[in-house]
């Protein structure tokens, strides 16, 4: 299944065009935001657990990252609520569910061989960092390798300098309103920016909270052999 699977085009999904689609699992659906490969696949999501909804146990066996958009997803590990950051890494093995149900960003099979830190954290108990231009908080989640991925806080009327992603961009915005030079982005857009690609983003009046990942094409993950071989 290739979906948005050519990483050198850019793509725009804002939130009317979501379309869920079940799994084969009942009472978890998925909206496919790209994805190379067939059930087992490099693939990111943004998936619906119905509440009472789970997966049977399972291994990952290209790792799993998880941010928790809102309700409370679960594992025989804890529950984690809205907000929440996870990496099970290659070879980790869960039992997920949902009691009252949750949405989820998921991405599959991104991680480099050697990343094999297991991670939790509660964005909502973590401490701010200043960015880069007045205006910015930034909340560090990962980084290996030279890929990175944060929580970005825009206050209001903040701008930040045009730059180029050498390694691409990956943005979800989670709160407000985001902009560049190319559009505005609601609450619920995903936006994924090629290599060497360049933007001036800002905000207005409402301001923005995005989840952003930066660096990760062309950084050799474990599934990038999706990509060439389907």
């Amino acid at each position: 299944m290739q979906i948005n699977s050519e990483f050198n085009q850019r793509v725009v999904i804002r939130p009317a065009e979501y379309e869920f689609i079940p799994s084969p699992l009942k009472g978890v659906s998925r909206m496919m935001l790209d994805r190379a490969g067939k059930e087992v696949a490099r693939a990111t999501s943004i998936v619906r657990y119905e509440p009472g909804a789970g997966y049977s146990g399972h291994t990952h066996d290209g790792g799993e990252e998880i941010y928790v958009l809102s309700g409370t997803f679960s594992d025989e590990h804890g529950d984690y609520p809205a907000g929440t950051y996870l990496r099970n890494p290659p070879g980790s093995s869960h039992t997920p569910f949902s009691a009252g149900g949750c949405t989820i960003l998921v991405k599959l099979w991104q991680f480099a061989h050697n990343d094999l830190e297991q991670l939790t954290i509660n964005t909502q108990q973590s401490e701010w960092l200043p960015g880069q231009a007045k205006g910015l908080s930034v909340l560090p989640l990962h980084e290996h390798n030279g890929v990175s991925t944060a929580l970005v806080k825009w206050a209001p009327h903040t701008r930040f300098g045009g730059h180029v992603h050498p390694g691409g961009e990956e943005i979800l915005v989670l709160e407000g309103v985001f902009n560049d030079e190319h559009g505005s982005y609601p609450a619920g857009s995903w936006i994924r920016n090629p290599r060497y690609s360049q933007h001036t983003p800002f905000t207005a009046e409402e301001g923005a909270l995005i989840y952003v990942k930066v660096g990760y094409m062309g950084a050799n993950l474990l599934g990038d052999k999706f990509i060439t071989e389907n």
